[in-house]
């Protein structure tokens, strides 16, 4: 009896989740004031990196930017300021767990508990998997995704004493389904996304409702990260490049509005929901009409005739 008790709630439950999306999505959600608020930016001195920064400046939220490139840390810092707000910049290597935590201690001795983490840093080898050298694919699952393990459990537990935060993953879409020859970018991609919705399951059980959680998973963004990536020319101009600043404009529309999931452009939802429904051969058939088994060739040979180091920072 008890059973059928909680199945008719869950149902309940569901149908009252379905309605509340769609009207959502009809309607303008209410923004929520971060004005005050101490956030924390990966990556922030990328192109995507400083966008969110001064997005979140214009907020009102004080800042804290991590990046492994101090000087064009600085520079985002520098607009940042510009805009009114306080700014802290740290030089920090995510592929490195200590340096990870002891920059957190520094953070929390120097300026306070940080209640926005916004995981944004990312980077890909841009080499075929058996041309890769090692120490690069680790590179790409430290930073992508074990990062993330680090900087929660840095930064997580005081939002916990509070009840008060929240966490954004900037994933991919490409960690939603999976395309050729980015086998390390792709995997560390399914692992934040993997990583991402298990933690906030968990905050889910404990009842910490006052810590929120977003995922990003964006198509190919236009930050030279991917260049050179294509898909068959008759289809590019349905599904361009998505410009950096629309990115991230969205991304904090998603923010403010506490939603647990957005897939830019909404395009991506479909090959989400085909790799899920339909047989592995049908979306073998897709990816091969789409040119989307072969879209990072082009960028891989980019890569091999435009670097020396072979590895490419995220935006």
């Amino acid at each position: 009896m008890i059973v059928i008790v909680d199945l008719l709630l869950m149902l309940i439950d569901l149908t009252y989740s379905i309605l509340s999306a769609v009207i959502q999505t009809i309607l303008r959600p209410r923004l929520k004031c971060i004005d005050g608020e101490l956030c924390l930016i990966t990556g922030a001195g990328g192109a995507l990196g400083r966008l969110f920064a001064l997005e979140f400046a214009k907020e009102g939220a004080h800042l804290v930017l991590w990046d492994c490139n101090a000087a064009a840390n600085e520079q985002t810092a520098k607009q940042a300021r510009e805009l009114g707000v306080q700014v802290h910049t740290y030089t920090v290597d995510l592929s490195k767990r200590q340096s990870i935590y002891e920059a957190a201690d520094r953070v929390r001795a120097e300026v306070g508990c940080v209640s926005i983490l916004v995981n944004n840093a990312g980077v890909v080898a841009g080499r075929r998997l058996l041309d890769c050298p090692d120490e690069l694919l680790e590179r790409t699952l430290l930073v992508n995704c074990h990062a993330l393990f680090w900087m929660t459990k840095a930064f997580l537990p005081q939002m916990k004493a509070k009840n008060h935060g929240h966490i954004v993953t900037i994933a991919s879409a490409l960690g939603l389904f999976s395309t050729a020859c980015v086998e390390d970018y792709c995997a560390s991609k399914f692992g934040a996304v993997g990583f991402h919705e298990s933690l906030t399951h968990e905050l889910l059980a404990e009842d910490l409702d006052g810590i929120k959680t977003t995922l990003v998973c964006p198509y190919i963004v236009d930050t030279g990260m991917f260049a050179g990536c294509e898909i068959r020319r008759e289809l590019r101009s349905l599904i361009p490049p998505l410009e950096p600043l629309y990115t991230v404009q969205q991304s904090m529309k998603a923010i403010l509005a506490e939603q647990q999931m957005i897939c830019i452009p909404r395009l991506m939802y479909i090959p989400f929901l085909a790799r899920a429904l339909l047989p592995w051969d049908a979306n073998v058939a897709t990816y091969r009409f789409m040119g989307g088994d072969k879209c990072m060739l082009p960028f891989i040979k980019n890569v091999e005739t435009k670097t020396t180091n072979g590895h490419i920072k995220s935006s």
